[in-house]
């Protein structure tokens, strides 16, 4: 038995849910921890730096994507497809309980715990098969886990249009509209098989070993508190901002976009504007950005996905000087953690708000879907790092409106700015020297080492 326990890490095939996951199986191999990642082959390339990086403490298991009548051959990242696909992907992806278990069984050392992403909470039954603990990664906050329990429990099927629905008993008490709650569940329909399987396997987190969340105690405590007594046990490891070291690939040196930051003097001068790999902006959508984004005056990076649509005529040149629109991949974590950035109008993903926390921005939230409702909540309401410009993913805001709202929020020192130095002053301490969230990654590490043990 080798003294370096053998962990499997499968993650779920979208940059939320992956990213963060690989940021973990990157602080578990410098711990001396042997890792095999269960991958696909078009996300392959998402591993690169983390290959290269540790070149014989990480291997990959890579498995074809199952097929699966409404994804499209090739598609592989949900990214490939947008939100809908989920329910799809959580099913196809159990398609490969067989192949892992022959692996498995093959294996001349094989793993002593598996470390799966929540959409993936069949893999509990998978890890029971296997005869090793599951422990469940959650690329997300506790406060939305808190509420998908009560939604999958308490209110299915889910209730009317336009219902306002209220979480007594939990922190807070708090309430969302209908069509805030997580995309996850609205989506289920009752009696449809797709739909049971994602409902029992997100019912199967609450029968893991263990729990690891891509949050900290100091921004989301009391809702990890309140799942130890849910859950009924300890193993709740709390070990982000997970992001804090990331290290992005630059393929041109130092970015142009970097470049175009370091000419200005002003620091938090500059708004940062990008809604994530996935969403694509209608046209409406687009020039009531740029309309708010011309009357506020500020300076911007804005970041527009392909396939979104065209620009407002003779927006580019009006602008021009003050606001730099770039199309394709950023090195996001370096451009939020720029000296001149001051604000980051997102669509509050969870990834997206750590990385804005790390680098002490204020947010100007447009929550879309998914989880994004949730976020923006804890952000608005219990933190104070961010304002709402806008709801929902058809929605369009007004242009003036919008411009004065960036302007109070990134003239000099906004309540919100204020609050986002705080918040990063926290997540760097957390993550240091006898942090929080460092103290429980060890506490994780030697959990680990001593199921490796056991064996």
């Amino acid at each position: 038995m080798s003294s370096k326990p053998h962990i499997l890490i499968f993650p779920y095939p979208a940059q939320g849910h992956l990213l963060p996951l690989l940021d973990l199986t990157h602080h578990l191999a410098l711990k001396s921890i042997t890792i095999t990642i269960i991958i696909t082959p078009k996300n392959l390339p998402t591993l690169n730096n983390l290959l290269s990086t540790h070149p014989t403490a990480i291997n990959t298991l890579t498995l074809p994507f199952p097929s699966h009548p409404n994804i499209p051959p090739g598609a592989e990242n949900i990214r490939d497809i947008g939100n809908t696909g989920n329910y799809p992907f959580i099913n196809a992806l159990s398609k490969l309980q067989n192949p892992i278990i022959h692996w498995f069984n093959s294996h001349n050392n094989p793993p002593v715990a598996l470390i799966s992403d929540f959409f993936l909470g069949w893999t509990q039954q998978l890890a029971t098969q296997l005869g090793i603990p599951r422990i469940g990664f959650y690329s997300s906050n506790a406060f939305l886990t808190a509420i998908m329990i009560r939604c999958w429990r308490d209110l299915l099927p889910p209730p009317p249009p336009h219902a306002v629905v209220q979480f007594p008993g939990l922190p807070g008490t708090p309430s969302f509209k209908r069509e805030h709650l997580p995309s996850m569940f609205l989506r289920y329909r009752e009696l449809d098989s797709e739909s049971e399987f994602v409902k029992k396997s997100y019912e199967a987190n609450a029968e893991s070993w263990g729990c690891i969340y891509n949050t900290f105690r100091e921004l989301d405590g009391m809702y990890l508190d309140h799942l130890q007594v849910q859950f009924g046990h300890q193993r709740f490891f709390a070990v982000g901002p997970l992001c804090s070291n990331r290290v992005e690939s630059d393929p041109d040196g130092r970015s142009e976009v970097l470049k175009w930051l370091d000419q200005w003097e002003e620091d938090g001068s500059v708004l940062y504007v990008c809604f994530g790999s996935q969403k694509v902006l209608r046209k409406e959508q687009i020039e009531s950005l740029a309309f708010g984004l011309e009357h506020s005056g500020t300076r911007f990076i804005w970041v527009l996905k392909d396939g979104n649509g065209s620009l407002p005529n003779g927006f580019e040149d009006r602008v021009s000087g003050r606001g730099l629109i770039v199309k394709g991949w950023v090195p996001q974590v370096a451009i939020l953690g720029h000296r001149v950035v001051g604000g980051f109008l997102s669509h509050c993903g969870w990834n997206s708000v750590l990385e804005a926390m790390v680098a002490g921005v204020a947010i100007l939230g447009w929550p879309m879907e998914a989880d994004q409702f949730v976020n923006a909540k804890l952000l608005v309401e219990d933190i104070g790092v961010a304002v709402r410009i806008c709801e929902g993913a058809d929605s369009v805001p007004d242009p003036d409106e919008l411009g004065r709202v960036i302007a109070g929020l990134m003239g000099g020192d906004s309540l919100q700015k204020r609050r986002g130095k705080v918040m990063r002053e926290e997540a760097f301490k957390v993550v240091g020297k006898d942090g929080n969230s460092s103290k429980e990654l060890d506490e994780l590490v030697k959990a680990l080492m001593q199921l490796g043990v056991r064996e």
